[in-house]
């Protein structure tokens, strides 16, 4: 397929735009690395039931009988398509809603976590379910309807999967499945117990679900042999597959370890993991695959399952190693207090990588930038390992291409004109710099907790690693080390940032709503601080009835980035839990309703699909006659319903539904 034949831009529906990827330079891998890429991909994808069920507990359950409905009553595209003359409303919206679930693993929004309201009516699902036959149900169908049916249309009843609005009981309000029967200061108690004095604790609680059982708080344990054992011993079987053919000898011992922590669930054997992946640096195939991020626990102690496949990006990973090899001096020219500096920076490794397979967390929504592992004792003394994805960036930026936003939204033609000559290239070493340099920075001071601020620890954290890169970004060490074309490059990611946090990034929330996801609470923050501490700098200005934003002094920015950037770093490295929480409740939850009514309307006429998620490539394995694989072969022309179909299908092991 030739690029300018590849279609980035696929099926819309609701908030959402499917895109596909391309894989460039996968042609040129060699068989064993293909087929090492197929065998981790494959280990990726059967985690896929493990994060539905994490997000919700009824996640599986809904998703498994909408399927069922689905393929009895509309069968397959093909025949939707010849009966689409046939279908009312409440079949539309049926579908639309199987859909949405399935780009969300679950009934509550991907990025701003409020449960789906269908726009089907209560017996039109019921007459589904007792329309389909008894054997395609994953439960008898009036015990189905009993429990599904006050989880779906019943607003009051699990209305947020992550809810961290203040002065409530986080864990009792969030529908997440990561807790069962216990408070917020239960969970917190008891982990804080665990951890002690220990300079090197494990990640306690990352991959488990904390109950309370006749009274005693005990966790069950994501393992072999515990919660989720028969799809993870799906996963176990394609590492070992994969492991035949890796690179070289420390992807194999990392392989093994991972398999290891799997098998048990130690929690010590996940650091032991994740300090030797940080020590793979040879060869050009590269994954993640377990309990990660903690975005979805609203206290931020349980890793919910994410995969990825990639290999290096070899042009574009020049750029990020620059970056990694000259740690050290942004790290010692940070503009924060020298005491909260990392003396010596550790093994900073970056690459620019191009994904290969998406699964669990990181599908179809997914980051264009990776920084692990997470804990604050592994990256102080043996460094980090961050990415960023040229070839997903590369897919949204040829997707957005004449959509007509930033005429609509930046002030004037030459704020247009700026963006659209150095955007893309600084808006990806901003993804860089956050990634490579932001996360793995500063240090905390003796003594004092990761988890110290609680349920503002995420948010703080990406301010954290956005505000170094934005500080940097500007720097003509940039235009030095030819990261940047020339000095005034870097207004182009300032004016878009502040346009975004201050605005246009509240086109993804209802009116009336606050923001709470931790990336948008992180950049309304720094977009809020910044104009209210400005006094002049960045301006709101009024032109033909609409609002722009109007940076009148870029130099000065970057000097209220720095500010803020060391009165941020200040509040993690002391652990200054009120700080955060004032920060956070000031300038990060709350959308002036005026102008995000505004922005909503004017938002609406461009016609454009506020979120974005990628359709994974199909690999099918070509077989010799000694019965190896010779070849992988790549299908970009499977359809979403398909897709999802097929996952469904060839991936899931129907054993812990609920």
């Amino acid at each position: 397929m030739r690029q300018e034949d590849f279609q980035y831009s696929g099926e819309r529906f609701a908030d959402l735009q499917m895109l596909r990827y391309q894989l460039p330079g996968f042609e040129a891998l060699t068989p064993k690395q293909k087929t090492y890429i197929y065998y981790l991909a494959e280990a990726t994808l059967w985690g896929r039931d493990i994060i539905y069920d994490q997000w919700g507990r009824y996640n599986l359950l809904i998703r498994k009988t909408l399927e069922a409905i689905y393929i009895k009553r509309y069968r397959d595209e093909k025949h939707l398509e010849q009966i689409k003359d046939q279908l009312t409303n409440d079949d539309k919206a049926f579908i639309e809603y199987l859909k949405r679930v399935w780009f969300s693993n679950g009934i509550h929004h991907h990025y701003g976590c409020s449960k789906f309201k269908p726009a089907f009516s209560q017996a039109f699902f019921e007459q589904l379910v007792k329309d389909t036959p008894a054997e395609a149900l994953p439960m008898e169908a009036e015990k189905l309807l009993t429990v599904l049916c006050p989880v779906i249309f019943d607003d009051t009843i699990l209305p947020k999967r992550v809810n961290k609005a203040k002065g409530v009981d986080l864990i009792q309000t969030s529908a997440c499945n990561f807790y069962q029967g216990v408070t917020q200061q239960e969970v917190e108690d008891f982990y804080a117990a665990k951890k002690g004095n220990d300079p090197t604790p494990p990640s306690y609680g990352l991959n488990s679900t904390l109950i309370k059982e006749n009274g005693e708080l005990k966790e069950e344990t994501w393992a072999l042999n515990g919660k989720y054992g028969k799809t993870i011993e799906k996963i176990i079987f394609f590492l070992n597959k994969a492991c035949d053919y890796a690179e070289n000898e420390q992807q194999k011992k990392v392989i093994r370890l991972l398999i290891d922590y799997y098998t048990t669930g130690n929690l010590k054997t996940f650091d032991e993991y994740s300090i030797e992946w940080l020590k793979e640096l040879d060869g050009r195939i590269d994954f993640i695959n377990g309990f990660i991020e903690v975005y979805g626990d609203p206290l931020g102690f349980k890793g919910s399952w994410e995969g990825i496949v990639e290999y290096k990006d070899l042009e574009a990973c020049k750029r990020t190693q620059t970056i990694s090899q000259n740690a050290q001096w942004f790290e010692d020219h940070s503009p924060v207090d020298p005491r909260f500096r990392k003396p010596h920076v550790k093994g900073v490794v970056a690459n620019a990588i191009c994904g290969a397979m998406l699964g669990g967390d990181e599908y179809p929504s997914t980051a264009i930038g990776i920084n692990l592992p997470n804990a604050d004792w592994i990256r102080a003394q043996h460094g980090s390992k961050s990415v960023t994805i040229t070839n997903f960036t590369s897919a949204y930026n040829k997707a957005a291409k004449g959509s007509g936003f930033l005429e609509e939204f930046a002030i004037d033609e030459a704020t247009v004109n700026m963006i659209r000559k150095y955007g893309d290239t600084c808006d990806d070493l901003h993804t860089d710099l956050h990634e490579c340099l932001g996360h793995g920075s500063g240090q905390l001071l003796p003594g004092v907790s990761p988890d110290a601020l609680k349920a503002y620890g995420n948010t703080i954290e990406e301010a954290r690693a956005d505000l170094f890169g934005l500080y940097y970004i500007a720097d003509k060490k940039l235009v030095e080390l030819g990261l940047t074309p020339d000095e005034e490059a870097y207004k182009s990611n300032y004016y878009t940032y502040i346009m975004n946090g201050m605005m246009t990034q509240n086109v993804r929330i209802k009116l009336g709503d606050n923001i709470e996801e931790a990336h948008m609470r992180n950049r309304a923050l720094i977009a809020n601080w910044s104009y209210e501490h400005s006094d002049g700098v960045i301006e709101v200005v009024e032109r033909d009835g609409k609002r722009y934003i109007k940076i009148n002094d870029y130099p000065a920015l970057r000097q209220l980035f720095a500010r803020l950037l060391a009165e941020i770093q200040r509040i993690k490295s002391e652990g200054d839990y009120e700080a955060a929480q004032h920060l956070v409740e000031t300038y990060a939850v709350k959308i002036n309703p005026d102008l995000h009514k505004e922005v909503l309307s004017r938002y609406e006429k461009l016609n454009i699909a506020p979120y974005k998620g990628f359709l994974n490539p199909k690999m099918t394995p070509v077989y010799g006659s000694d019965g190896e694989i010779t070849d992988v072969l790549l299908d970009f022309s499977e359809s979403y319903t398909e897709q999802m179909l097929r996952y469904s299908k060839d991936y899931s092991v129907e054993d812990w539904i609920i």
